[in-house]
């Protein structure tokens, strides 16, 4: 439910600059295409990845956590974790499961023959772009219950990127498919209120506080 008011009086606290810029970038954000990362080992990948989500106008990145724990590294994100929303999981299946439930077809990114080339995909449906370790690639789980695969073309002896770099790739083009198509690809009126009222409440020091006075006026 909006509480155009509550956002209105935070809204006082930053300047008219930035709330213009709140707005800007809503413009370019989508929840059509997404991102989950398996069990990425680097901290500084997972961390690079969450900043190419926020270039490129991702707006969710969604994280399995099963043998490394938590690999994040701020210092790399360089604040990408404020605007994009990481949601993380315990294991492969709870993350294609609720991606799932959630509409999204599941696009595994491998170097494989037979899989698709990068030029010639376009996500007709939402899509949720998995990409896996370092070394061993994406887990045998993902590749059974993928509906499609992915790749970057290559000519040279390397046979894959760090994966990071492959995720900047794609992300910069299939989000400037997207934007260019058709395809209801836009944050909703209340999706865009939410982010507006989320990242004006993490621009102000002492939001809860203020809030928690605002409330009781």
């Amino acid at each position: 439910m909006f509480d155009n008011d509550l956002l209105t009086y935070l809204e006082t606290f930053v300047t008219e600059e930035r709330k213009q810029r709140f707005l800007d970038i809503l413009q370019n954000r989508m929840k059509y295409l997404t991102v989950a990362i398996e069990d990425v080992f680097q901290m500084h990948n997972t961390s690079a990845i969450l900043r190419s989500c926020d270039a490129f106008g991702v707006q969710e990145l969604h994280v399995v956590e099963d043998r490394f724990g938590k690999r994040l590294d701020k210092n790399i994100a360089v604040g990408a974790e404020q605007w994009v929303d990481v949601e993380r999981y315990q294991n492969t299946h709870e993350c294609i499961s609720k991606l799932k439930e959630r509409g999204y077809q599941i696009i595994a990114t491998t170097p494989h023959d037979d899989a698709q080339l990068l030029a010639d995909f376009f996500p007709k449906t939402p899509t949720a772009l998995f990409f896996g370790t370092e070394k061993e690639g994406l887990s045998e789980e993902v590749m059974q219950k993928a509906d499609g695969f992915l790749k970057i073309p290559m000519v040279g002896f390397s046979e894959s990127l760090n994966v990071s770099v492959s995720a900047a790739i794609m992300l910069q083009e299939i989000t400037q498919k997207i934007r260019s198509s058709t395809v209801e690809w836009q944050l909703s009126e209340t999706e865009i209120f939410e982010k507006r009222l989320d990242w004006t409440k993490k621009s102000i020091k002492n939001a809860e506080g203020i809030i928690s006075r605002y409330l009781s006026d």
